[in-house]
């Protein structure tokens, strides 16, 4: 299975902002879409975000207008651009290209 590589979690207040970043390599990145998942104590995952190979966008309702899905096709890398969080976004986050999942990253907003 391939390996994809999270980064960029942490603690952040209400308000503010983060960037995830999701590192694949070539074989898994190329012609697959890529989808941001998080899961929140006690809940289930729950799909945020995809962007397919063309660069088209889908996002739940709960993040749209403050989340950004994008790609480096250069670099082989997946980001989340989060802004305006809110408690309720703390969560581990997730990405998935093809049957391959990240580790996840832990997002904690405090209010």
């Amino acid at each position: 299975q391939e390996q994809l590589v999270e980064s960029g979690g942490g603690l952040v207040q209400t308000g503010g902002s983060r960037r995830l970043s999701c590192a694949a390599s070539a074989n898994i990145f190329r012609n697959n879409n890529k989808y941001w998942y998080r899961q929140a104590p006690g809940k289930q995952r729950e799909f945020v975000a995809r962007i397919t190979p063309g660069g088209n966008t889908t996002y739940v309702d709960a993040v749209k207008g403050r989340f950004t899905i994008s790609q480096d096709n250069a670099k082989y890398i997946v980001y989340l651009q989060m802004n305006n969080l809110k408690p309720e976004d703390t969560a581990v986050y997730y990405c998935k290209m093809y049957f391959s999942w990240g580790q996840g990253t832990q997002v904690t907003v405090s209010s």
